[in-house]
């Protein structure tokens, strides 16, 4: 039986503006969860060490990645209005890309349940420090994300390509929450 959260998935490809709308949340005061990889990826290059050392065994990056989203939820109460830059059903795809079994990801997603999930539709790609992926992975990951929410029985929201603003104020609207800023 799984836990029933007010939590709140933002997803979507890389360079989708995921980490803009956190950003955003944060500013009108909601609790936000930046995305774990990105946690991971930081404090590694503050050791000096490259995107390339960081990623060379992409397998046990991605196992360190599920352990920190773990660890993150196992913390948070679950009533409390909370925003994930991706949540533990991401991995499952990272998981399969890496041909890792996905059943202890799948156990994980199932203990909690998130109140909704965001796909955020995809912006031009824009390579940056953190990012190994290239177009066409995007579009791949793009699918696969989305499936892995559905999978799981979740509706899967779209966010359409628009303005952090306007992203901002669909997700609000969709939780009943925008009348708080208007």
């Amino acid at each position: 039986m799984s836990i029933e959260t007010n939590w709140h998935v933002i997803t979507g490809g890389p360079s989708s503006g995921k980490s803009t709308v956190i950003e955003r949340l944060a500013v009108l005061g909601y609790a936000t969860i930046p995305e774990a990889a990105r946690v991971l990826i930081d404090a590694e290059t503050k050791k000096g060490r490259t995107i390339s050392e960081i990623r060379a065994d992409e397998a046990d990056f991605q196992r360190r990645v599920l352990r920190m989203k773990i660890e993150i939820e196992n913390k948070l109460p679950p009533e409390q209005i909370t925003f994930f830059d991706r949540g533990i059903p991401d991995t499952i795809v990272y998981y399969r890309l890496c041909h890792l079994d996905t059943a202890p990801v799948i156990e994980e997603s199932r203990k909690r349940r998130y109140r909704s999930v965001f796909f955020l539709e995809q912006l031009p790609f824009e390579k940056d420090y953190a990012r190994v992926e290239d177009g066409k992975t995007v579009e791949k990951l793009n699918q696969l994300l989305r499936k892995s929410y559905e999978n799981l029985g979740y509706e899967v929201i779209r966010v359409p390509a628009k303005p952090v603003e306007e992203r901002v104020k669909f997700i609000l609207n969709r939780l009943n929450l925008w009348e708080n800023f208007s």
